[in-house]
């Protein structure tokens, strides 16, 4: 699954656009590197998204092409 389509589909970013834009304004780091929204995100990859100040980094858990709002928080676990 694209990166930018999970960080949409996981309810961590709202839009996909904005999803993309912050992918490629390099806020989105995979294990650590910087990568394009079309990376192939897997199970267990550690994702940090920088919002503000504040950084979010967490752990892929499972990849799901579409999911409810209440199902969305157990496709990722929070680390920080």
């Amino acid at each position: 699954m694209r990166l930018d389509k999970y960080l949409k589909v996981s309810r961590l970013i709202k839009r996909r656009t904005v999803a993309q834009s912050a992918c490629e304004g390099s806020r989105v780091l995979v294990n650590g590197k910087e990568r394009k929204p079309g990376y192939a995100v897997k199970v267990g990859d550690e994702i940090t998204i920088e919002f503000g100040s504040k950084p979010l980094r967490i752990r892929v858990l499972a990849l799901v092409e579409t999911t409810k709002k209440q199902e969305a928080e157990g496709m990722y676990e929070v680390l920080e």
